[in-house]
């Protein structure tokens, strides 16, 4: 059935696009594409982008390795680097520092209208990956291919079955999502 799917490319663009109408929703009716709770975040005065995305990690974790697991699904790991990790940080650092969105968040705040996220967000988004793309070929060689770890996950790298790392880590995510949630965070 998934065989079949991939090859079917408009398929795949509409189901993208519904599941991308779907995030959004979520993420406004979580309250995370409103530029004060994320503010709130950044001030470390409310904590609702943690609670969701540590909700969102567990779920993904458990989902992407139970289909792999099933052979529904492949992982295909991008290869990674300290250098890309620094830049790519730093890239996304500015952003956010400035505007106060992240690239989920300020697609969920222009659905919402908000004028900030379309002009500030969406026109950041694109002159940060243009300026990317731009200077990605200078620095390949001595930046971003320093210390390359390759195309590789956390279990691959210990040797171990997944389930060894998923499991203890989304119990220590469960139980911080609760302490966060208890200390009225």
């Amino acid at each position: 059935m998934l065989t079949k799917l991939h090859r079917m490319k408009k398929t795949q663009l509409t189901i993208g696009l519904i599941m991308g109408i779907f995030f959004g929703f979520l993420l406004q009716k979580g309250g995370v594409t409103k530029y004060d709770v994320i503010l709130g975040q950044l001030l470390l005065s409310d904590f609702t982008v943690v609670k969701v995305m540590l909700s969102a990690v567990v779920t993904g974790m458990i989902g992407v390795y139970f289909l792999n697991g099933l052979g529904l699904a492949k992982l295909h790991p991008k290869p990674g680097s300290v250098g890309i990790s620094v830049i790519g940080g730093l890239f996304f650092g500015i952003g956010f520092a400035t505007l106060g969105y992240c690239p989920g968040t300020v697609a969920g705040a222009v659905g919402n209208g908000y004028l900030d996220a379309l002009i500030g967000g969406v026109i950041g988004i694109l002159i940060g990956a243009g300026l990317f793309a731009g200077l990605f070929k200078k620095l390949q060689k001595p930046i971003l291919n320093k210390g390359y770890f390759g195309e590789i996950t956390l279990p691959e790298l210990l040797k171990v079955n997944p389930w060894v790392i998923i499991v203890p880590f989304c119990i220590l995510l469960v139980f911080l999502l609760f302490w966060i949630e208890r200390a009225g965070l």
